[in-house]
């Protein structure tokens, strides 16, 4: 039902899901050596409501932060609570504007002895250069584009009905980032380049390979574990082009090649692995792997060349354990009756164990 609704959602652009904290901090605790003395921008995100910009906020000094920058365009549909402002005469509903928070400093307002949300919330409403209206508050708008070109490291969960848009536009201007997004834009003719060519991999991930996010859309909000205002969804991860430690760990190979367990793909020069941990330590030539295998691609241990979706002789497949016959995925190839593969991404050891 959740990728269902999700489906939903980005065909009628309702995709604008707002990520929990605990996710946020989940993921960002590998990158803090990154942000010390840099902009960093969150231009999906209205800076009342998003937890994006909370984190960065109430951590600007612990990360050592020059500038935080928060964009939100206008007809969000959400409206702030948590840091719900006066916005006084002229501004009229704060829903149908576009406006921006610039932050270059967070000190103790209030002089409790800490720096917490009422800090913030007291800067918002007492500085007047920190607040300020945007046309449209789009990321393509020039306007926009203009803080992004200010911007060191981009962070934020961009809508995903514009995500082919919106990770070409970071990649066009050369911005660090970590963005949200869902997992099958790894296919993506835009995206998958990026993958193949070492300029965009997977980050942490989330928890379980799914997130539950707060959704505005009476209509389509649902989760599995029935939480009020929030979509529970599957397959969704964090894509990044910043170095983390798992970049560089090794994954732990421990199968040997036979050809009874890695059946060969009629349409390519490969052999088939159901699962990133089934990889043989001891093949040389091409191996298809589902595309969680990215979780732990290493550069230094393996060569990506492609993606695709191949297909293996029916009569083959039927004699696999665990084998789910799909007659929506049957073709015949060359004469021969075969089912095609879900997503692989083909993949070389470069290290190969000599046997």
């Amino acid at each position: 039902m959740a990728n269902k609704n999700l489906n939903a959602a980005k065909a009628a652009k309702k995709d604008e899901f707002y990520t929990q904290l605990t996710d946020i901090e989940r993921e960002l605790q590998h990158y803090w050596p990154h942000f010390k003395d840099k902009v960093v921008l969150c231009n999906c995100d209205d800076p009342y409501e998003s937890n994006f910009f909370k984190y960065f906020a109430l951590r600007f000094n612990q990360l050592g932060l020059k500038k935080l920058i928060c964009t939100c365009y206008n007809g969000s549909p959400v409206q702030g609570n948590e840091l719900l402002l006066d916005f006084g005469d002229g501004w009229g509903d704060p829903k149908k504007i576009a406006y921006k928070v610039e932050i270059t400093e967070v000190r103790d307002m209030n002089g409790d002895g800490a720096v917490d949300l009422s800090d913030v919330r007291y800067l918002l409403q007492n500085d007047k250069n920190v607040l300020s209206i945007l046309r449209t508050g789009d990321f393509r708008d020039p306007e926009c584009i203009a803080l992004l070109q200010q911007a060191d490291i981009v962070v934020t969960n961009p809508p995903f009905s514009l995500f082919r848009e919106y990770i070409g536009q970071l990649m066009e201007f050369e911005k660090k980032f970590l963005i949200v997004g869902n997992q099958n834009a790894i296919t993506y003719k835009e995206v998958f380049p990026l993958i193949k060519e070492n300029k965009v991999w997977l980050g942490y991930g989330f928890k379980g390979g799914a997130a539950h996010f707060f959704s505005p859309y009476e209509d389509i909000a649902s989760a599995g574990d029935h939480r009020v205002g929030m979509i529970r969804v599957s397959g969704v991860t964090w894509y990044t082009n910043m170095e983390i430690p798992k970049r560089n760990e090794e994954l732990d190979l421990v199968c040997h090649f036979s050809e009874d367990e890695y059946p060969q793909y009629e349409d390519y020069d490969a052999i088939d692995v159901s699962d990133t941990f089934s990889v043989p330590l001891d093949y040389e030539g091409m191996i298809g792997v589902p595309i969680t295998f990215l979780y732990h691609f290493n550069p230094n241990q393996f060569e990506i060349f492609g993606c695709c979706e191949p297909c293996i002789k029916l009569d083959t497949l039927r004699k696999m354990p665990k084998f789910r016959e799909f007659k929506s995925r049957q073709k015949f190839f060359r004469g021969v009756l075969c089912q095609k593969k879900y997503h692989r991404i083909l993949i070389r050891n470069k290290h190969p164990q000599k046997i």
